[in-house]
């Protein structure tokens, strides 16, 4: 059963730079702790789905950073090795990455499963909002970003998975949400129920919506 879940951004930005936005993450991640999971899993979004071993490594190289996390030959997604550098020492005892482009119904299942996978199950989800916030994003600018990324901001406040459920894939696709995939796993893993919510930091440099959360039972 999910006991808690923490979202943050999967952008190096958040181990390299931006302190406070690094700050707020640490605080979700300890958040989990204090829940006393049995497992921690980390989901992030990727080019496919897919299940990686516990110690696997990531690296920041192709990102210009001379950065690794892990034993071996770094083969985690972006995601994924941003959420292993923001863990430091405690590796998690599940990596999964979830293709960006993935059904709600397969985001929903695999969070379902992940979810059920132990008596008090731990998510830290790694997951970026829309990049056509501004006129400076990376995507072209569009009005409808504002609204997409408020309801993910107040779904993580609130600590309602139905929110997440509903995020529409081609308008995420269409607003460069490349969390909305991993956004729809928590919601999966939820099991239908609410979680006491905290927005801990949302922040929005360059058009791109960075947020950090944290869901407690």
């Amino acid at each position: 059963m999910l006991v808690a879940a923490a979202v943050c951004p999967s952008t190096p930005l958040v181990v390299l730079g931006m302190p406070e936005l690094r700050s707020a993450c640490h605080a979700a991640i300890a958040a989990l702790r204090e829940a006393r999971p049995d497992a921690l899993v980390v989901v992030g979004g990727a080019g496919a789905t897919r299940a990686y071993e516990a110690g696997a490594a990531g690296t920041l190289r192709p990102w210009g950073v001379d950065r690794t996390v892990g034993d071996g030959e770094p083969v985690l997604p972006l995601s994924l090795t941003v959420a292993r550098l923001l863990l430091g020492d405690d590796a998690p005892q599940g990596l999964r990455s979830v293709a960006f482009d993935a059904a709600t119904w397969d985001c929903l299942a695999l969070g379902e499963r992940l979810g059920a996978s132990g008596d008090r199950v731990a998510l830290l989800v790694m997951a970026d909002g829309s990049a056509c916030l501004s006129p400076r994003a990376p995507g072209r600018h569009d009005e409808a970003a504002g609204p997409y990324q408020d309801r993910i901001a107040k779904a993580l406040a609130t600590g309602e998975p139905a929110a997440l459920a509903a995020l529409d894939p081609a308008e995420a696709d269409r607003l460069w949400v490349s969390g909305r995939a991993a956004l729809q796993v928590l919601a999966g893993a939820a099991g239908g129920r609410t979680f006491q919510g905290r927005l801990l930091a949302e922040t929005a440099p360059y058009g791109v919506g960075y947020l950090a959360g944290a869901w407690l039972s």
